[in-house]
């Protein structure tokens, strides 16, 4: 399959699979069921969604399928004395509200941001990358790396040496066009920043491409224990499972389409 055919047919499936798309379109079903005089089936369609909401609102979904996502690896890893390169993966970039605002807008994968600052300041010598096109189909113009660039700037980073990658548009191509421009050598030392539920995905694409690397999770959405508790947050808890379902539904996309060695990775590629 080739990359622009799978990324289309990827933002199609995602945007009518997604959890919040589902509880919208049986509630709207019910409404039609319901005036069409189908009450038993509005009835049935109608309580599934209560039921859903109710079971979202008060049971951290989200939190439970994040959970194994986030601690596939480990946090703070002990990193050698050199490193060869330092990789972030864009994401966290909010590139609409930059073109609108002229100022660089961020979301809440920000944390990205601040553990490859942390990085590249420990490591000056090491080759800074930053990997980020748009994912969006219709503003391929608004890129990630424009934003980035700016984010560094404003953060007082030296960027006259970074790497700015600004052609992927999905995690596979983040890892494939990256590689293409660098040309990492067997051997050597190369660290990834990302979101810490994204890391098994980003992993499994590197490996799968040759290119091992160390990972460095950020931003966080459970805790080190793992527990978790009930309560009555709906917004929160609807998030996370979108959340947790994109990444989920991405590491078996990946998987069924050869981007990936293994269903969930590790660091180890085929493990």
């Amino acid at each position: 399959m080739s990359g622009s055919l799978f990324f289309w047919l990827s933002k199609l499936a995602w945007m009518v699979i997604r959890p919040d798309f589902l509880l919208v379109a049986f509630a709207v079903m019910g409404m039609l069921f319901l005036f069409s005089g189908a009450e038993k089936r509005a009835k049935w369609m109608l309580g599934c969604v209560v039921l859903s909401m109710l079971v979202i609102t008060v049971v951290p979904l989200g939190t439970i399928f994040l959970a194994p996502l986030e601690h596939r690896f480990s946090t703070n890893p002990v990193l050698p004395e050199k490193v060869d390169g330092v990789i972030m993966l864009g994401g966290a970039e909010n590139n609409f509200l930059t073109h609108l605002w002229h100022q660089p807008e961020i979301n809440d994968a920000a944390d990205r941001y601040i553990g490859f600052a942390r990085l590249v300041r420990a490591y000056p010598d090491a080759v800074h990358l930053f990997t980020g096109g748009s994912a969006s189909p219709m503003h391929q113009e608004w890129k990630d790396a424009n934003t980035a660039r700016q984010v560094f700037m404003d953060m007082g980073l030296d960027i006259s040496g970074m790497i700015f990658e600004n052609q992927s548009r999905n995690t596979y191509e983040n890892g494939l066009f990256a590689k293409n421009m660098v040309q990492p050598e067997p051997g050597q030392t190369w660290v990834l920043v990302t979101t810490a539920a994204h890391v098994p995905r980003s992993v499994g694409v590197f490996n799968r491409l040759g290119w091992p690397v160390i990972p460095y999770p950020v931003d966080h959405y459970t805790r080190p224990d793992r527990k978790f508790g009930l309560g009555l947050n709906f917004s929160r808890n609807l998030g996370r499972l979108v959340t947790a379902a994109t990444e989920w539904t991405g590491l078996a996309a990946y998987y069924i389409t050869g981007k990936t060695d293994t269903l969930f990775p590790s660091a180890v590629s085929g493990r």
